[in-house]
């Protein structure tokens, strides 16, 4: 399973590229390290421990070159929501459970990938995405309120207790950590404005630390993250049960499916920038990997980190050693950082939490939504609701769900159109001919016909061809144009020769022209072929119109005004061909 297809570019000048990233990526990776564990409800150094081996193990066994997987902040935000209702956050049991979670988001990422089950990580739209993060975003923000505060408040999952609570916190609250969260963010901030090539995630924790040592010894204690119980994470079996499978499993195939979908997203916004060709069977696998070997070493579920790919490729990275440097560089960083650890305030961690959660933000996605689709729009708002008033492992699933409606419906809706020569255009273009007002053939209708034809749109299609025969009685004659029906079934079959059938009571018959091999393939397969003839069925519409025209009633040809196909004979040869 792994792939070797990266190891030509193994160049020297790579691994130095490679070396810088790995040095940049692990100045953002130990606040973040902090930050998503704390999110997460863990002890900061399961936040290093998930960012130590599963990175490694993603990127040797999964598809993109680049992408640096690890801790993130929606996932940190999913896990906290899925246990904190059953486990008490930090406890030993909440650290087990959080490490068997990993297990099993391995398990059914991995499944997934090994059953060349990739396309699934389409059926949950970009709009779905923006909106779970969005809400994610929102929560972790409101959830560090109380920490920047220092006043313990609600959880913002209970809204209206959340808000009460909020109000007694602002009057209540702790200056001395409002100034540390505050310090924090504005050195972060003035940093990316002005120096954005420095690791202002790193000097900000720094500052807000420094804030906090000054705020202690001026008299005015400052509560700390504590010192790291240990740097690197031994061997040790997940604490797998029948009964916290059982409660879990709900909540792991959620963090599995929201950890794909970012994952993939990722990796194909970076090969869209590098050229590189993505495998999404490979990603699940490498994901699903990561997720299960991690969690034998102490890690709770990772994913592909945003901010960790976009800062490693920036600095250069070419390959999938970038993380694997990134991994090492990260080890030996906590064996000389681990010390200090124990002068973090929680009020500085808080700050960085937030400005990671500000980076999940997109709001020039909902812009662009806005614009080209009030539908995904709409399930982008729903979804984000829906993290707020319901929980964020439900609203990744009530997004898919609505996705995959909106799929349904358009699926069950093939377009079935009126076509005609267009004579004002360049080669007489078929166009829609009531929406241009286009003369009709009096003997032929044509009708075009765009998406599948399987048994959800044989309803529809019923529907349209009877309008069709209902408003045109005079026109026996029907030609089909197909695009992209797909896999036609049984139940779509029965309909087009339902309509063979009825051409031909009516002294017409029914006519299709397809140029796809596979859609030729498949009418001769189930039928349709043989219910109108194969010399009623065409490669082009001219050669249709070719073999139709010879067929209409002469007499009506001998009348008839329109006249809108140039194979259309003149009256005299109506009349010459009458009288021979």
């Amino acid at each position: 399973m792994i792939r070797i297809d990266w190891r030509p570019l193994l160049t020297r000048d790579n691994l130095r590229r490679d070396a810088f990233a790995a040095l940049t990526t692990t100045s953002v990776m130990v606040p973040q390290g902090v930050a998503f564990a704390a999110i997460a409800g863990l002890p900061p150094e399961y936040g290093f421990f998930a960012a130590l081996l599963p990175p490694i193990v993603a990127a040797v066994f999964g598809s993109s070159w680049q992408m640096v997987s690890g801790p993130t902040a929606a996932i940190s935000a999913l896990v906290f929501s899925s246990l904190s209702g059953v486990f008490e956050p930090g406890s030993p049991q909440f650290i087990s459970a959080a490490i068997v979670l990993a297990f099993m988001v391995g398990v059914f990422q991995l499944a997934l990938g090994l059953a060349r089950m990739g396309q699934l990580a389409n059926l949950a739209s970009t709009s779905v995405l923006v909106g779970f993060t969005t809400g994610a975003a929102l929560l972790i923000v409101l959830g560090q309120l109380q920490f920047a505060l220092g006043v313990p408040m609600p959880r913002p999952q209970d809204f209206r207790a959340f808000v009460s609570g909020l109000m007694a916190a602002v009057r209540g609250a702790d200056l001395v950590a409002v100034a540390v969260t505050s310090t924090t963010l504005l050195v972060a901030v003035g940093i990316r404005l002005w120096r954005p090539r420095l690791p202002y995630y790193l000097v900000a924790l720094a500052a807000g630390t420094l804030a906090g040592v000054l705020a202690t010894r001026g008299g005015h204690p400052v509560d700390t993250i504590g010192s790291l119980r240990t740097v690197l994470p031994g061997f040790e079996i997940p604490a797998l049960s029948v009964d916290t499978i059982r409660a879990l499993a709900q909540a792991a195939l959620a963090v599995a499916l929201v950890g794909l979908l970012e994952a993939v997203s990722i990796a194909r916004a970076i090969a869209a920038k590098t050229g590189q060709n993505i495998d999404p069977n490979r990603e699940f696998v490498g994901q699903g990997l990561s997720n299960f070997v991690g969690s034998f070493f102490g890690s709770y579920p990772v994913s592909g980190s945003f901010t960790r790919t976009a800062v490693s490729v920036d600095a250069g990275a070419q390959t999938p050693m970038a993380a694997i440097f990134g991994t090492l560089a990260l080890a030996v960083a906590l064996f000389g950082l681990a010390p200090l650890f124990k002068h973090v305030p929680i009020a500085a961690v808080a700050g960085v939490i937030v400005l990671s959660a500000f980076g999940l933000l997109r709001f020039d996605e909902y812009h662009r939504l806005l614009k080209s689709s009030p539908s995904d729009m709409g399930i982008a708002v729903i979804t984000l609701v829906s993290t707020l008033l319901i929980g964020l492992e439900f609203a990744i699933y009530i997004g898919v769900l609505l996705s995959l409606m909106l799929f349904i419906r358009w699926t069950t809706k093939p377009y079935v159109g009126i076509g005609a020569p267009d004579p004002a255009t360049p080669g007489r273009i078929f166009r829609n001919a009531e929406a241009n007002q286009l003369p009709e053939c009096p003997q032929l209708v044509m009708v075009r016909i765009n998406g599948p034809l399987y048994f959800g749109a044989a309803g529809h299609l019923r529907e349209r061809l009877q309008q069709i025969e209902i408003t045109r009685p005079d026109q026996p004659h029907m030609l089909m144009v197909m695009r992209g029906i797909g896999d036609l079934d049984v139940t779509a079959a029965e309909v087009l020769e339902d309509e063979a059938a009825r051409r031909r009571a009516r002294g017409g018959r029914l006519h299709i022209t397809t140029r796809l091999p596979s859609e030729v393939e498949r009418l001769a397969q189930i039928g349709v072929t043989e219910a109108i003839g194969e010399d009623a069925l065409h490669e082009s519409k001219g050669a249709a119109i070719a073999a139709i025209l010879p067929s209409l009633d002469p007499s009506r040809c001998a009348t008839c005004t329109a006249r809108i196909f140039r194979e259309c004979p003149t009256p005299r040869e109506v009349s010459d061909a009458q009288s021979a």
